[in-house]
């Protein structure tokens, strides 16, 4: 990870500024700083952030002529977190981003002073981040991640492609209070389908290797990633290891099942991101986190990866099921609606 990927700065003349940025700006470059999971290699999380960039591009900000960036990448735990914290605020910020709960956590011991929107970040009242949805008070608001919940529809959607599995491991760093919440709900579920769910907490990848290698030997496994940037920068281990065991995989996150996963459900991240630009232009131009209420997500994306299916001759792989509705809520099975078939 490069320490300072990118501080954009100063550039252009403001004569050459769209309106819009003329008409709203006093001539005075604002800085943000921005603390993200994925590393700077992963063009996944390139993505997001270029797309977070564009929709401030289009509010009027225009990095590099009224607005700089200060960047952190691959901020995958508390202790990357506090240390990129600290980095980012040797200089005076008028908002900072964060994407996950080990951030948010490191940004607001940090700072009480310094704006702060978050993304990916789920059940922020009962974690204390925010005192309610409507009302954050203090100096964070943003937007959540799955509940807790979630970890039941998982495990269904487990069972729903794979009827056969038996052993679900959820691995996940246990540095953070959610992915055990998440873990307890699919534990629970697991009790009334007759599947055994345990917890593998890692730490490295050494780790890792050793808890998919064990699920591998367990009868009819299924390896479950409870949302966890910790595990995000791990994915390419991951799916690496699923595909020689030949493990079915459910997480968060489009790129898993991109590059090989077997399926994939959560909140669309690119979208969030962008909404975010939302709230930090609010920021930017006067509006405080304690009156801008927490949104819970909008858009849900599931992927299922039909070269996996078929390899691991799960029920998607082998045929699909028009007698289900192509889209719910929380949608049972995807097999008609997939929408990535790639690698």
């Amino acid at each position: 990870m490069r320490r300072r990927d990118f501080m954009k700065i100063i550039g252009g003349a403001a004569a050459g500024w769209p309106t819009a940025a003329r008409a709203q700006q006093d001539g005075r470059m604002r800085w943000i700083g921005v603390l993200s999971q994925p590393p700077d290699t992963d063009p996944a999380g390139r993505a997001v952030i270029a797309g977070f960039e564009q929709a401030l591009e289009k509010l009027g900000w225009i990095v590099g002529r009224n607005l700089a960036i200060d960047h952190r990448w691959g901020v995958l735990d508390f202790e990357r977190a506090r240390t990129a914290i600290a980095q980012i605020l040797r200089v005076p910020l008028d908002a900072i981003l964060v994407q996950g709960g080990p951030a948010l956590i490191a940004a607001q011991q940090a700072t009480t002073t310094v704006p702060i929107v978050f993304t990916s970040v789920s059940e922020p009242v009962e974690r204390g981040f925010v005192a309610s949805l409507a009302r954050p008070g203090g100096n964070s608001t943003g937007f959540t991640n799955l509940e807790a919940t979630m970890g039941g529809k998982y495990l269904d959607l487990l069972k729903e492609i794979a009827p056969r599995v038996g052993h679900v491991t959820a691995m996940f760093h246990p540095g953070s209070s959610f992915p055990s919440l998440f873990f307890r709900a699919a534990e629970a579920a697991g009790q009334k389908l007759g599947v055994k769910v345990v917890a593998a907490h890692v730490h490295d990848g050494a780790e890792i290797d050793a808890a998919v290698t064990a699920l591998a030997r367990q009868p009819d496994p299924a390896l479950m990633l409870p949302p966890d940037g910790f595990t995000v920068g791990f994915r390419q281990q991951i799916l690496e290891l699923t595909a020689r065991h030949r493990l079915p995989l459910i997480a968060q996150g489009r790129p898993f099942v991109v590059d090989g996963g077997l399926m994939t459900y959560g909140p669309d991240t690119l979208d969030n991101f962008r909404r975010a630009a939302t709230y930090v232009d609010r920021i930017l131009k006067g509006e405080t986190p304690a009156d801008l209420p927490v949104q819970q997500p909008t858009k849900f994306e599931l992927a299922i990866n039909m070269k996996t299916a078929k390899t691991l001759g799960t029920r998607c792989g082998k045929s699909p099921h028009p007698e289900r509705p192509a889209t719910r809520s929380v949608p049972s099975l995807a097999c008609r609606g997939e929408l990535l078939s790639k690698r």
